[in-house]
């Protein structure tokens, strides 16, 4: 376990109150990585009987994002309005974020470690003078001293570090995308919104926003199936195996991090300690090895297949099922018998359960 260490402490710890998440939005709408913090927020507000707040920084589209945080589990709604808050730019935002910190005095800030968040989460901890735990993947509270547990893979994912700060306030952790579920939305929930007029004028901000464009990316996070490539595979072309395997079971191709070092696949498709966390009702590893920095990407899948020539693969122990062999063996067949389950379902010889 680690404690933050700071030159100086608070007067008094006991006026911070409340746990803050930032609602991330792009373009007038509220970001997944936002309702991920609301979710996660909701259940340590819930554990631990702290009110939950969002902090919202936007224009007046910012209206019906903060009405949909709160059916999304938020209390409280501190919503910052201004045209120049449209788009996310570094030191309009931190300034309104800082601000806010040092005259509200959150006990709690969880941040979504998107690239905008990382951004925003550093510079706030420095302008408020407190510290920060980056890319968490589990967040808790000590009970008893009320103390933010973040925790996060250390020493190339062999540990998972426990870190606290208990001298400044707030205490800051910026959370992996993809790791914690919203919660369900509860349409018509009533909350509080807190509406701040900015006066911030356009010709004030430094950086000037020309244009913005966008790259495609798949977004594995979100897809209840994943069939995840590995060296295992032991060429680019087996991917077009596991795209004809995915798109039967309608599910999403992934990869280990080695392949797409081998530019077999786009990074957009990487799942692990350095790329995206997934959670699917079902994980297919092809191929995968089952090394500790993947596995944190993929443990929390609800059920797990791995097809490997490998026995003894790190990734066996993990699997609900393991299929022992050549995957150009094994997975067309797999994509023939899925095939033929199909067809009968659909001509009637079988059935499926509705429970």
């Amino acid at each position: 376990m680690i404690d933050h260490k700071c030159a100086t402490a608070p007067a008094n710890v006991e006026i911070y109150k409340d746990l803050w998440i930032w609602m991330e939005q792009n373009d007038g709408e509220l970001s997944r990585v936002a309702l991920e913090m609301a979710g996660i927020g909701r259940r340590l507000a819930d554990k631990y009987n702290e009110k939950l707040v969002g902090v919202l920084i936007a224009d007046e589209e910012g209206e019906k994002m903060a009405l949909q945080a709160i059916e999304y589990g938020v209390d409280k709604v501190i919503y910052a309005k201004n045209p120049v808050y449209r788009h996310y730019r570094t030191r309009p935002y931190v300034d309104m974020l800082a601000s806010l910190i040092l005259d509200k005095k959150p006990n709690y800030f969880i941040i979504g470690a998107t690239h905008n968040g990382r951004d925003l989460a550093s510079r706030i901890a420095v302008r408020v003078n407190t510290g920060i735990t980056a890319d968490c993947t589990e967040i808790d509270i000590d009970p008893s001293k009320k103390l933010l547990e973040a925790r996060r893979p250390a020493f190339g994912g062999a540990i998972l570090a426990n870190i606290l700060c208990s001298r400044h306030r707030p205490q800051m952790a910026s959370a992996r995308p993809g790791i914690f579920k919203p919660v369900d939305r509860m349409v018509g929930r009533k909350g509080e919104i807190e509406r701040i007029e900015s006066r911030l004028k356009e010709e004030e901000v430094v950086t000037k926003l020309l244009h913005t464009v966008s790259r495609e990316e798949v977004d594995i996070t979100t897809a209840e199936v994943v069939v995840c490539g590995g060296m295992g595979l032991g060429k680019k072309e087996g991917f077009k195996m596991l795209e004809e395997l995915a798109n039967e079971l309608g599910g999403i191709v992934a990869a280990s991090r080695p392949t797409v070092d081998a530019g077999w696949i786009t990074r957009d498709r990487q799942v692990g300690q350095t790329g995206k966390t997934v959670h699917p009702k079902l994980y297919v590893a092809v191929g995968v090895s089952g090394a500790i920095q993947h596995v944190a990407g993929m443990k929390a899948s609800d059920y797990i297949i791995s097809i490997n020539k490998d026995a003894a693969a790190p990734i066996i122990k993990y699997s609900d099922v393991a299929l022992i062999g050549d995957a150009y063996d094994i997975v067309p067949k797999l994509i023939d018998s899925i095939r033929k389950g199909k067809q009968q379902l659909r001509e009637g010889k079988i059935t499926v359960p509705k429970n």
